[in-house]
């Protein structure tokens, strides 16, 4: 099965509406043939799609079909069908049976020298993995994408200085964090869209109020929410942390209509919902005062 040359679907891809994304990629997989790469490789993105619904069920019969075709070849095709699986695994809280298929395309990604791959499954890896042996993997993700010779790769390095980030964040190294955010903000504003620009920024002031620089993290809040307010946009998290910037400052009163601005955005939210339903219980009480 030779391999084809691909239609570009995986720019069309859109995290925040994966409903969106599955039926654009299946108007598109009516376009390409059956027995080609091309096809099971977009099996595999419907699939994902379909996992981020919560479709898992749907989500492994589409993967099933790419299975059957494809067996056990080594192919770009395989690798994401490996990673797909996983994710869906993964997704549905069965991270034991992600962990290997996540093992199984590392290894084919590596034989086949498929860097940005490689990077996706030690970054999956990375995911399910415990937080020491987590930020071990993340920095031998970024050490291959700082050094490997394809582009592909290197457009992983916004995410994994994020992840870092945030492990260090965790473990109490505000000081490493905070350098990590600052060179995924660097990458954003040179590679990324705006949305992950901001998102960057975010992590940046984030961390600055956990080092207590708390006025410097008012203010990059402040100036998030003006950017968002002039593209007519709005964002719960800024809410968020203007408000808790504000009652560190004992500055209560204007604290409290962020928190019940926070919790008219974040309580429409299923996976904090379910996750964390004190979180949500505690904006509604702050934002009432």
């Amino acid at each position: 099965m030779p391999q084809q040359n691909l239609p570009d679907f995986d720019s069309l891809w859109d995290y925040a509406h994966p409903d969106q994304t599955e039926s654009n990629f299946q108007a598109i997989l009516k376009q390409i043939p059956e027995s080609s790469l091309a096809h099971f490789e977009l099996l595999t993105q419907i699939a994902r799609a379909q996992g981020l619904q919560g479709k898992f069920n749907k989500a492994h019969k589409t993967l099933d079909q790419v299975k059957q075709k494809l067996g056990d070849v080594p192919s770009r095709a395989n690798i994401r069908y490996l990673l797909e699986r996983g994710r869906v695994f993964n997704s549905s809280k069965q991270p034991d049976k992600a962990a290997p298929l996540f093992e199984e395309a590392l290894n084919m990604a590596k034989k086949l020298r498929e860097d940005f791959y490689v990077i996706d499954a030690i970054h999956m890896l990375a995911v399910i993995a415990p937080s020491a042996e987590s930020l071990t993997l993340n920095l031998q993700a970024v050490e291959l994408a700082e050094s490997s010779m394809q582009e592909s790769a290197r457009s992983w390095l916004g995410s994994l200085y994020n992840n870092i980030g945030w492990r260090y964040h965790d473990a109490g190294e505000l000081k490493l964090a905070l350098k990590m955010f600052k060179k995924a903000e660097a990458f954003r504003i040179k590679h990324g869209t705006v949305e992950r620009r901001r998102v960057a920024t975010w992590c940046i002031a984030r961390t600055l109020r956990s080092l207590n620089r708390v006025e410097e993290a008012l203010a990059k809040q402040i100036k998030l929410k003006e950017e968002l307010e002039s593209d007519g946009e709005t964002d719960g998290y800024v809410f968020e942390e203007i408000g808790e910037c504000l009652l560190i400052l004992k500055r209560e009163k204007e604290a409290h209509p962020y928190f019940a601005k926070t919790h008219k955005v974040l309580s429409k939210d299923t996976f904090l919902i379910e996750e964390e339903p004190e979180r949500i219980a505690r904006l509604k009480k702050l934002g009432k005062k």
